[in-house]
């Protein structure tokens, strides 16, 4: 598949601004985090497109009309190659991002429960979540808004935050945890998928190893009956 847009195009709405993906590592990771529960969570759904800092652009011929949500959630569009979108373009892919997540530093706290959260309540986004990995600027460590009608209402916190993509929002350190509503089962990060795909090789291995141990002390008392055997009826 090519580009969605042409060269000319490209270089009229830039897919970079030169900042920084995150203020903190801790931030980083957050995001990181976040965007591999997110694409694992939607991994049977490919008509969903999970983006961190990418460029958003809402309105075209206009280079100023974007933002770059630090991790933003877009349902009911074409499946395509990851070097398709460099930036996502509302009015080709005729859609809006169904629900977008901020990390709150100390640089972009006001923004984000401000600026931004007007910006995408009057673009239409249903759910915004803001974070504060570093439990320093928010009234609470994570905040969720849900838009009824056209404006944003916040969304009770009970257990964590429920949305309407699906999953459950809790808060673990410096992190969100994903619990899918249908099994109330944690998505677990790729390490600990890891681990626990490493866990149960070792199960089955030490399995295995005890099941041969048993089959050799089975033959091993076979002989030493027939041998036994052997030994009275001569």
């Amino acid at each position: 598949m090519s580009q969605l847009m042409t060269e000319d195009e490209l270089d009229f709405y830039p897919s970079s601004d030169g900042e920084p993906m995150a203020e903190t590592p801790i931030h980083v990771q957050a995001i990181i985090l976040l965007h591999q529960a997110l694409e694992d969570f939607f991994k049977n759904q490919p008509e969903v497109f999970i983006a961190s800092d990418i460029f958003w652009y809402w309105k075209e011929g206009s280079k100023k009309a974007r933002i770059s949500p630090d991790v933003m959630v877009v349902t009911g569009v074409e499946k395509r190659e990851i070097y398709e979108r460099r930036s996502f373009f509302s009015w080709i892919e005729n859609k809006t991002p169904a629900a977008v997540f901020e990390m709150a530093s100390r640089r972009t706290w006001k923004k984000d429960i401000g600026p931004k959260l007007d910006t995408y309540e009057r673009l239409g986004v249903k759910e915004y979540f803001i974070f504060d990995p570093e439990f320093l600027y928010l009234e609470a460590p994570l905040v969720g808004y849900r838009l009824q009608g056209k404006r944003y209402r916040k969304i009770p916190a009970k257990n964590g935050y429920d949305s309407i993509l699906g999953f459950r929002l809790v808060v673990e350190q410096w992190m969100i945890r994903l619990i899918d509503s249908k099994t109330n089962e944690p998505i677990p990060t790729r390490a600990e998928a890891v681990a626990k795909a490493q866990a149960q090789s070792e199960r089955m291995q030490l399995i295995a190893s005890a099941e041969m141990r048993r089959a050799d002390l089975l033959a091993a008392e076979v002989e030493r009956l027939k041998e036994q055997l052997g030994r009275s009826g001569s």
